[in-house]
């Protein structure tokens, strides 16, 4: 018995959420939509009622909507061998995965923010092509799968990474602030659907017919569609203004500009169609005022996220903040730790720099901290691993011959560098950055990027001065050229240490909760100029505060933050 879904056309408001997938479902090549809101918004609601709306097939097939499961594995998605095949056929057969039920029909991502990231790769490379190909566990299979993806996100929850981000065609962020009328109708219908499914859907079934044939009737009408050079050129204009990166934007424009003007009944796009989808090419796009990140060789750099929002902000004290500014270099200043709440903070030796070799000490920590979370190499099918928990069952069934059940068991190969992550929370203070190309700061943060470049490992950068926290650069690979981007950065102002740390433990616990094999490297780059009290904040991961303050003597402050933090604790001597 198929499931009976809220009408798409009885859902209140949410206009440019229903226009981003009513122009999906007109030209699916637009790439898919994803929807950031609040829960309550209709996120789901909304996407399951696509799902009626798409044109039936030849032989009536109603078009299934199927939901994607956070915990899904690569072979729930993409298919893999069939076990039940091998073992009463003793052949090699394949076993479809989600991919291929959703051929025609929605694949709806809740949560997509928090799907692996490997998964939420194969997931667009697939949407783009239309073909599933396996090329696993001696499976080298293909098939159509082409769907129209629907991903909801959570903003509170964690953000997309930007490069995924910009693989969606169309972005929509929500609002669940309605008036109190649009409250109360929107409670009685979903208590009428509630009651009655089906009575409630049929006083909806002349709306939904007149969608329908309108969705139906414009794909019809897409391929004859023209668009003149001038509004290409319009695109193109905008797409520059808006810092976009590369040129996925730009297509997906046109595609969405084509599909307006069908659906708007038109045969040739308008500046109207290019207005009235703007914000939804645009809004996962656009870059802000912080500095671009830095070019890689193999990918385009993401887009900034800018500023997080600080989420303690209603509760703070007009005063907090400047609280959090830098004192003056009075050591009273900085406050003291009682006994009983001080933690350890081990202690790295004070190396000697120079202008040539200056960074030594922080590639050691690097490698500390590569030693300290390195598990057991892994190579390929390793045999009873106690570090790859997911069986290969073709390379299990090879090596015993067909026995069932298996005497020994295969481990499939893990994959190398991209499972760690360098996070840097780089202190943006005038003190710290603002000494010119040959800071300490901006000399740790290029060695331990180095260091993450050469094993193929990822990076991120926050920012924190000017009393703002700004995620810099969004978790990449690690680039090979960072220098010109770092000293393009904006100094000055304030410090909100605590702000910044309370931002990158919530960003970890994120990232834990979305890729728990995925291991985390924190290095805090600071001279410690800094009023905060952290000492009931800890960071996931293993942590290393790098103290770059500059004087002859140090004041201790860094160390003191470091053992209330409980991080390893590098200081770093000026330069000689």
């Amino acid at each position: 018995m198929s499931e009976t879904h809220f009408p798409f056309s009885a859902v209140a408001g949410q206009a440019q959420f229903k226009l981003a997938l009513i122009l999906a479902a007109i030209n699916p090549s637009i790439g898919g939509v994803v929807i950031s809101g609040p829960r309550g918004c209709a996120k789901s609601t909304l996407a399951r009622g696509l799902a009626d709306l798409l044109p039936s097939d030849a032989d009536n097939t109603r078009h299934e909507f199927v939901t994607l499961p956070l915990g899904a594995s690569d072979e729930m998605l993409l298919g893999t061998l069939d076990l039940q095949k091998v073992l009463d056929d003793q052949t090699v057969a394949f076993r479809p995965g989600l991919l291929s039920k959703a051929h025609g029909g929605v694949l709806y991502v809740d949560e997509v923010n928090l799907l692996a990231d490997h998964l939420v790769d194969q997931l667009l490379d697939v949407a783009a092509s239309g073909i599933n190909r396996i090329e696993r566990d001696g499976i080298s299979h293909s098939h159509p799968a082409q769907f129209l993806l629907i991903g909801t996100m959570n903003p509170d929850e964690g953000e997309l990474r930007p490069q995924l981000h910009d693989r969606f065609g169309l972005c929509v962020e929500l609002s669940n602030q309605y008036s109190a009328l649009e409250r109360v109708e929107i409670v009685r219908s979903r208590e009428a659907f509630d009651r009655d499914p089906k009575g409630f859907c049929a006083e909806y079934a002349e709306q939904q017919g007149q969608l329908l044939d309108a969705i139906q009737q414009a794909r019809l009408n897409l391929p004859a569609i023209q668009c003149d050079d001038a509004l290409r050129l319009t695109i193109a204009e905008r797409c520059n203004a808006a810092q976009v990166d590369g040129l996925r934007a730009d297509i997906v424009w046109y595609r969405a500009a084509l599909a307006h003007a069908a659906w708007c009944g038109r045969t040739d796009v308008t500046l109207e169609d290019l207005d009235a989808v703007e914000p939804l090419v645009l809004a996962h796009r656009r870059k802000t005022s912080v500095p671009n990140p830095p070019q890689q060789p193999d990918q385009s750099p993401p887009p900034s996220s800018g500023g997080f929002k600080r989420p303690d902000d209603r509760h703070r004290q007009p005063d907090q903040d400047r609280q959090e500014t830098r004192a003056d270099s009075n050591q009273s200043d900085w406050g003291s730790m009682a006994p009983q709440q001080q933690r350890t903070a081990t202690e790295l030796p004070t190396f000697s720099l120079n202008t040539r070799s200056h960074m030594h000490p922080v590639k050691a920590a690097v490698s500390m901290l590569s030693g300290r979370q390195k598990g057991t190499d892994v190579g390929g099918d390793h045999v009873g691993s106690a570090v790859n928990t997911k069986p290969s069952w073709f390379s299990t069934l090879v090596a015993n011959s067909g026995i069932w059940p298996p005497e020994k068991l295969r481990f499939q190969r893990h994959k190398q560098g991209l499972s760690v992550l360098h996070l840097v929370l780089l202190d943006t203070s005038a003190s710290t950055l603002g000494q010119g190309p040959e800071s300490v700061g901006k000399a740790a943060l290029l060695q331990i990027s180095e260091q993450a470049y050469l094993q193929r490992e990822q990076l991120s950068v926050f920012g924190f001065g000017n009393n703002t926290v700004d995620n810099l650069l969004p978790r990449v690979r690690a680039p090979k050229e960072l220098r010109s981007w770092l000293d393009n950065l904006p100094v000055g102002g304030g410090t909100p240490m605590r702000d910044a740390l309370e931002q990158a433990m919530q960003y970890l616990k994120t990232l834990q909760r979305q890729a728990p094999a995925l291991q985390l490297r924190t290095y805090i780059l600071t001279d410690g100029r800094s009023s905060a009290q952290i000492d009931d904040l800890a960071l996931p991961g293993a942590t290393v505060w790098i103290d770059i303050e500059q004087a002859a003597v140090k004041r201790g402050r860094g160390q003191q933050l470091a053992a209330q933090l409980g991080a390893t604790y590098l200081p770093l001597p000026a330069f000689s």
